[in-house]
C-alpha cells in the first residue's frame, strides 16, 4: 500500500500495532483527509519513510503506538525538517500514552483534530542523541517492556507491561548508577544521586508519578526524572506498595526537574527503552530541545497539567 509520488500529507500506518485490526478504517480515513498511506514492512521502515517524505511533507501522521511515533519523529529530525514539518498521532498502538496525554481519544478523533484542532510546539527529549518524545526507562521496566509477548499486550493492553514488570522484579539485578542533573538556568546547582536503582524514569510527556495525571508538561523545557532506589524491590510485589509508591509519599523515590542529565553505570551496560524503542549503553546524555515539534493536539491537551492544582514535589 502507499504511492512513491510527493505529498504534502504522509501517513505512515504500522499495521501489526495494537491489536492489528485498525488497517482499513486507517486507510479509508486517511485517503479521505488527502494523506498519501505508506504501510510498513519491516523493522526500520517508519523512520526511513519520514525521512524520506518528511522534505516535501507538511504533515507526517503516525498511526501506530508510540514507538511508531518515535520512529517518524526521529526520520523527520534525520531529514532536517522539523522546522517546517508537523507531526499528528493516530493512536493505533495498544497503550496509546502519549495520544491521550495530548488529547487524542481515538482513530477517527485523531482526524477530527488534524482538521480542526489546534497546534502546539513541544518539546522533544534527546538520549545519545536519539531522540524520544514521552519517555526514557531503564531498568526493570526497560527489560520488561522488551520482554512482553504480543500475546500478552494483545489480552491485557497497557497492563501487560505493568504485569510483567512484577514478575520480572524477582530475578532482576539493580542497577549501580550515578545520575548528575544539570545546572538550571537561574544558575541553582546541579544536584547528583548515586547508589542502586530499580528504575530510572525520564519523562518528558508522560509522568511518572502523581495519581492525579499521566501527564507531564511538555512545553517547560524540562524533564522530570524520577529514580527508584532498589530498597523498594520487594515493596512491589505488594499491591498497597505499589499504589503508594508512585504517589509522591514513598521514601524509595528521589524525584528532579532538568534540562539536562547524564546517567551513568558502575557496572554493566544498562538497557533503556525510548518510547519503546531500545538502547544499550554504559553512558547516556539527555537532555531537551524546547518547543522542536509542531503536533495536532485536542481539546482535552492542558500544557501545564498542574496549572490548576498544586505542583507534584519534584525537586529542581
Amino acid at each position: 500500500m502507499g504511492s512513491d509520488a510527493a505529498s504534502d500529507r504522509v501517513l505512515v500506518l504500522n499495521p501489526v500495532s495494537g491489536s492489528g485490526d485498525h488497517v482499513d478504517e486507517v486507510a479509508e480515513l486517511a485517503a479521505e483527509h488527502g494523506f498519501a498511506v505508506r504501510q510498513t514492512e519491516e523493522g526500520g521502515d517508519a523512520k526511513r519513510i519520514a525521512r524520506e517524505t518528511a522534505p516535501d511533507a507538511d504533515l507526517v501522521a503516525a498511526a501506530g503506538g508510540d514507538g511508531t511515533l518515535n520512529a517518524v519523529v526521529n526520520g523527520i529530525a534525520a531529514a532536517d525538517a522539523l522546522a517546517t514539518t508537523g507531526v499528528a498521532v493516530v493512536p493505533a498502538g495498544t497503550g496509546n500514552n502519549f495520544a491521550a496525554n495530548v488529547g487524542i481519544r481515538s482513530i477517527e478523533h485523531a482526524f477530527t483534530v488534524i482538521e480542526e484542532g489546534r497546534r502546539r510546539s513541544i518539546d522533544i527529549g534527546t538520549a545519545n542523541d536519539r531522540i524520544f518524545v514521552n519517555s526514557c526507562v531503564g531498568g526493570v521496566t526497560a527489560e520488561a517492556s522488551s520482554e512482553t509477548s504480543p500475546e500478552s499486550k494483545e489480552s491485557l493492553g497497557v497492563l501487560a507491561y505493568v504485569k510483567n514488570t512484577i514478575e520480572t522484579v524477582g530475578s532482576f539485578e539493580s542497577l549501580p548508577l550515578r545520575v548528575k542533573t544539570a545546572a538550571r538556568p537561574n544558575g541553582e546547582r546541579t544536584q547528583a544521586w548515586e547508589g542502586d536503582a530499580l528504575f530510572v524514569l525520564i519523562g518528558n510527556c508522560r509522568r511518572f508519578t502523581g495519581a492525579r495525571t499521566a501527564q507531564a508538561d511538555v512545553e517547560d523545557g524540562l524533564l522530570e526524572v524520577t529514580i527508584v532506589e532498589d530498597t523498594a524491590a520487594m515493596e512491589l510485589l505488594g499491591g498497597a506498595a505499589r499504589e503508594r509508591l508512585f504517589d509522591g509519599d514513598s521514601d524509595c523515590i528521589v524525584t528532579r526537574r532538568t534540562p539536562a542529565l547524564e546517567i551513568e553505570s558502575r557496572r554493566d551496560a544498562v538497557e533503556y527503552s525510548l518510547d519503546g524503542e531500545m538502547l544499550e549503553t554504559e553512558h547516556l546524555h539527555l537532555e531537551t530541545n524546547a518547543s522542536a515539534l509542531e503536533i495536532a493536539v485536542g481539546d482535552a491537551y492542558e500544557p501545564d497539567p498542574d496549572a490548576d492544582g498544586p505542583h507534584w514535589p519534584f525537586e529542581t
